[in-house]
């Protein structure tokens, strides 16, 4: 599973838009998540009259401040002219130059709306295979998991097998929806067979 991140300065409209027309037209295989430096309480009442039009309602969606956490998460990053701080991502971010919508009449904002859309169409259209194929994600965990495995097993098995057992286990749990996790459980799985490896059967 891969990860999308929309970031704005309060998530209450143009990354909020973006994650749910990617939600529409993006693959099921690769998520959008949304989330703003300084979240305000709700959507703008006028970006959820407008996408209420296209058949999105938003009106239970609650604005999310963007954590260290999300940014360390995702496999792509796309910032909408916020002015905020760039997210981090392992990978990519990109910029899309986009009006904010606040305070705007509607029919500007049906104007936002389509041209995200037409955004999110391109990103859906071409460039999904970018991000499916980026490994970066993937080779950061494992410089995360790595160096602790080979210190605690690397006098009985060698540094390729560690590696390769690292590396399997990552690919498991690439599914588990709750990102913060997969370093949690990949160490105490990549543990486990390690020790059985290694011949040490003791807190297995």
């Amino acid at each position: 599973m891969k990860y999308v991140l929309f970031v704005c300065t309060q998530n209450a409209g143009r990354s909020q838009m973006a994650q749910a027309l990617f939600e529409r037209h993006g693959p099921p295989d690769v998520r959008a998540e949304s989330a703003g430096a300084e979240p305000a309480d709700r959507c703008h009442s006028v970006v959820v009259e407008a996408m209420r039009e296209v058949g999105i309602d938003l009106e239970r969606r609650r604005p999310k401040k963007l954590t260290l956490e999300m940014q360390l998460h995702a496999d792509w990053g796309i910032t909408l002219a916020c002015g905020a701080k760039c997210p981090y991502v392992p990978s990519v971010v990109e910029d899309w130059d986009i009006a904010d919508p606040a305070g705007r009449p509607i029919e500007e904002v049906r104007r936002i709306r389509d041209e995200i859309e037409l955004r999110v169409l391109d990103l859906a259209d071409n460039r999904i295979e970018l991000i499916r194929e980026d490994r970066r994600q993937h080779m950061m965990r494992m410089g995360r998991l790595v160096p602790g495995l080979v210190e605690e097993f690397g006098d009985r098995l060698t540094d390729e097998e560690i590696r390769q057992i690292a590396d399997d286990i990552l690919d498991t749990y690439d599914e588990v929806p709750i990102r913060s996790f997969v370093m949690t459980l990949a160490n105490r799985r990549a543990r486990e067979i390690l020790k059985l490896r290694a011949g040490d059967s003791v807190g297995v």
